[in-house]
């Protein structure tokens, strides 16, 4: 597989190593927004995009509006979402967007939902808290704020989230921690006057997610539509 990296900060290199272990070819390393007519000259099978969330919309246009299948793991920037799957359908493009491409945290979505749906009044609150490195730019997280709109779509007394710890159970509070060095740790509360339900996910390393997206990459080069992680996880489901 050819693959165009755009990005090329610690998870772009991530993905590189990953993607030579697996005989895969980085065909073209996209650094800056004016690099990218580089992209075209390189004819990748597949663009993979981590950057940064005032750049990842262009990113995934260009790729979209030239044909190249492109999977991006940039958060921060979905207010731009529909209009570019819009595109990706009006071109008979490809485009898979994720918030985490760990498969581990993309289970751990369909089990908080599954729980969500079980605990709704059973008179218990949900609280959520991420951890990242410091270098994470976004707070809170995409992948907290998955599992917060997760929550939410199962319980009709939530009617959003904040960042911030709050006596109104109708918000549910994300808190958010930076600390050095941490890959990624997710955990969510159901706590009642009597209990606590906590399920949490832990990242040992940033290799998981570079994993993740080679793994994805490989899956949807040659297939043409919007996708998400849930579609690639039910197709690997299937398949084993």
């Amino acid at each position: 597989m050819k693959i165009g990296l755009i990005g090329y900060g610690k998870m772009g290199k991530a993905i590189e190593q990953i993607a030579k272990e697996a005989d895969h070819e980085v065909v073209c390393i996209i650094e800056e927004t004016t690099q990218l007519d580089n992209l075209v000259k390189a004819v990748p099978q597949v663009a993979i995009e981590f950057t940064r969330p005032e750049s990842a919309a262009q990113n995934i246009e260009f790729c979209l509006n030239h044909g190249i299948p492109v999977i991006s793991g940039t958060t921060g920037w979905l207010d731009k979402y529909n209009a570019l799957a819009s595109l990706c359908h009006e071109k008979n493009g490809t485009f898979l967007h994720s918030s985490n491409f760990s498969i581990g945290v993309n289970l751990f979505f369909e089990l908080n939902e599954w729980l969500a749906q079980r605990i709704e009044g059973l008179g218990f609150n949900s609280s959520i808290e991420e951890t990242h490195h410091t270098e994470k730019l976004d707070s809170p997280s995409g992948t907290a704020i998955r599992l917060a709109e997760g929550i939410q779509r199962n319980n009709k007394s939530i009617s959003g989230w904040t960042n911030e710890e709050s006596a109104d159970h109708t918000k549910l509070p994300i808190i958010s921690k930076r600390i050095p060095n941490v890959p990624g740790t997710h955990v969510v509360s159901y706590q009642s006057k009597a209990e606590t339900i906590r399920i949490e996910h832990i990242a040992h390393e940033r290799g998981v997610f570079a994993k993740g997206a080679v793994a994805v990459a490989e899956w949807i080069m040659d297939k043409k539509g919007v996708f998400s992680m849930s579609d690639f996880i039910n197709a690997a489901s299937t398949a084993s």
